[in-house]
């Protein structure tokens, strides 16, 4: 049985609330359980130097924790000069994500900033980010696109995310962090919506997970994900 008594290919409740933030472009409070992250897209005019003459535009992201959204308080990393390992990779993550949906070149030389900013954390956090960044990011560029800003369709597909791992020797999706933190296997996947894999991570807590472990937890992930895109449909009509 799990903690909170979900069946084992069961989400927790979640919601996509759009336009939470009166200035930015596009905006998404995602809620995934009692996780909550904020998702804004900024659009900027000027692309990143490197791609200055290609024609290109970019999509990165931003990642952070608010101090008191876990149990104890975290220490802001802006105190200490630069962001830790795990919050470069998760924003590098949430990137990488999402420019997997999008024709940069659509865009021009401009660059979209997605801020997703963690208020309250139970695991899942980047899962969460990701599936909410859409929802912001989609919503920037239909605010450009009305400004005659993009040429033709910039947003390929959908992209959510999930985490599944095997929890008291079951395959679970979707886990809060009384799974995470006593998970034998953790996995994250990226999947868009036509079903294509953007990416996989998955790491065994205690013993090593078979191939077979692993495939259940991509049909899982797989089934999961359908259903947030599903979510981030209806959110957007």
């Amino acid at each position: 049985m799990r903690p909170s008594k979900r069946a084992p290919d069961e989400l927790r409740k979640v919601s996509l609330e759009r336009a939470v933030a009166r200035y930015a472009e596009g905006s998404c409070l995602v809620k995934f359980g009692d996780t909550h992250v904020l998702c804004t897209a900024s659009l900027e005019e000027r692309g990143p130097s490197w791609l200055r003459g290609t024609g290109r535009g970019w999509v990165t992201a931003e990642y952070s924790m608010l101090p008191r959204a876990t149990l104890e308080r975290t220490r802001r990393e802006v105190t200490s000069g630069r962001p830790s390992g795990r919050t470069h990779e998760i924003q590098r993550l949430i990137g990488r994500s999402l420019r997997a949906v999008v024709d940069l070149s659509a865009i021009g030389e401009r660059q979209i900033v997605i801020d997703c900013d963690v208020l309250q954390a139970d695991g899942g956090t980047r899962t969460a980010a990701i599936t909410g960044a859409w929802v912001a990011l989609h919503d920037c560029l239909a605010w450009m696109k009305a400004r005659s800003m993009v040429q033709g369709e910039a947003l390929k597909d959908h992209v959510a995310a999930v985490s599944c791992g095997i929890f008291a020797g079951t395959p679970v999706l979707d886990l809060d962090y009384a799974e995470d933190s006593a998970a034998e296997t953790d996995a994250n996947f990226v999947i868009t919506g036509s079903g294509g894999l953007v990416e996989v991570q998955g790491t065994a807590e205690g013993k090593p997970f078979s191939v077979e472990e692993l495939m259940t937890l991509v049909e899982l992930a797989r089934a999961g994900t359908a259903k947030l895109v599903d979510l981030q449909k209806m959110a957007v009509m």
